[in-house]
């Protein structure tokens, strides 16, 4: 299992909407074939596995992290698929909470004749694919903070320096993270300011590069940005108000970005649960949002976020400089958003701690 867990981690990022899931054949104690979830979700990890194992898969045994599905959806069923294939033992990490399967896959290996086992190594199945078990149970992709800014928690100087407040481990790190998530968020301040392009830019993990999602209540976001002009090559996303000016909705579509309208919340900006109910509702299970204060602290007034992936540097800037997070109206400390330090570990000269949010 811990094997397939191995792989299922190989679809992260890349198997939205669907859970990036693993499978391990065994025959007689021999790995006979190996799968994970493909990029835009399908073929499933079974129907990979299967494929490699070929004839070998009768009478073996087919460990999954996810139960396998039971109704046709893109591709027919993974149940079928392993029964078809002649397993004789299923070992499933844990159920399906999606109502289309939740359990039904189970109980169809286990009526066709098949040893069905669950449980075993659950907790770090459930990690990988947290994302999708939230998207499921609450219409929402998870939400990953990430932010590098010196030990007073500064993100640039007074004068909007930030280039590079952390080394190059850390950026490195930075754009691994973007490969394991579906979609990295930044509001439109950073959007203007910074003219990022989002993308990771690992060598030969360039392909890795999520969708690109911009909040931008008023379509503010010049029609020359990077962001802009790579949208035919990677997809743009623009998240926005129904009353924002509607020539810029052309525009922007002529240019290959996706507009998308939500209700106002505070401030006169996009409502950030009905943005992310939207994000939700197109099969988004993993965001990264990468900045800037302004959206953050959004997220954070609206107990958006679900973990933190902090990169801190060596260095102090001082009240003048920039916050990671501006002020979103903690009154008490009993309101403050609370999280649990999951890690902390040296890269390179800097320091990385990654929370979650406490439950």
């Amino acid at each position: 299992m811990a094997g397939a867990l191995a792989l299922a981690r190989r679809g992260l990022g890349r198997a939205w909407p669907n859970p990036a899931v693993g499978c391990v054949i065994v025959q007689e104690g021999r790995v006979v074939g190996r799968g994970w979830t493909q990029p835009g979700g399908r073929p499933h990890a079974e129907t990979e596995a299967l494929g490699r194992a070929d004839d070998r898969a009768r009478g073996a045994s087919a460990y999954v992290t996810l139960e396998p599905c039971s109704h046709h959806g893109e591709t027919p069923p993974c149940a079928d698929a392993l029964i078809a294939a002649g397993v004789r033992h299923v070992v499933a990490a844990m159920e399906d909470p999606d109502p289309r399967v939740s359990g039904q896959g189970l109980a169809r290996l286990r009526a066709a004749g098949i040893a069905v086992d669950t449980g075993p190594l659950a907790d770090v199945a459930a990690e990988i694919n947290a994302g999708f078990l939230l998207r499921v149970r609450a219409g929402r992709p998870l939400v990953t903070f990430k932010t590098a800014t010196t030990l007073d928690g500064r993100i640039a100087t007074h004068t909007g320096e930030s280039r590079w407040i952390t080394g190059e481990d850390a950026r490195a790190r930075a754009h691994a993270l973007r490969a394991e998530n579906d979609a990295i968020m930044v509001g439109i301040g950073t959007a203007v300011a910074d003219d990022p392009q989002l993308t990771c830019r690992l060598p030969g993990m360039e392909a890795c590069t999520p969708v690109r999602i911009v909040i931008d209540g008023r379509l503010r976001l010049p029609l020359t940005a990077k962001l802009v002009a790579t949208a035919a090559a990677t997809p743009t996303w623009l998240v926005t108000l129904a009353d924002a000016p509607r020539e810029r909705y052309k525009a922007f579509a002529d240019c290959g970005v996706e507009v998308i309208t939500v209700p106002a919340g505070e401030g006169d900006q996009p409502d950030m649960a009905a943005t992310l109910q939207a994000l939700g509702a197109r099969g988004l299970t993993r965001v990264l949002v990468e900045g800037g204060g302004h959206l953050a602290a959004a997220l954070f007034r609206a107990s958006l976020i679900d973990r933190i992936v902090w990169f801190r540097a060596a260095r102090l800037i001082g009240g003048d400089g920039v916050p990671a997070a501006v002020a979103f109206g903690v009154d008490r400390l009993a309101d403050a958003p609370g999280f649990v330090r999951r890690s902390v570990e040296p890269c390179g000269e800097d320091v990385v701690e990654t929370y979650v949010r406490r439950s």
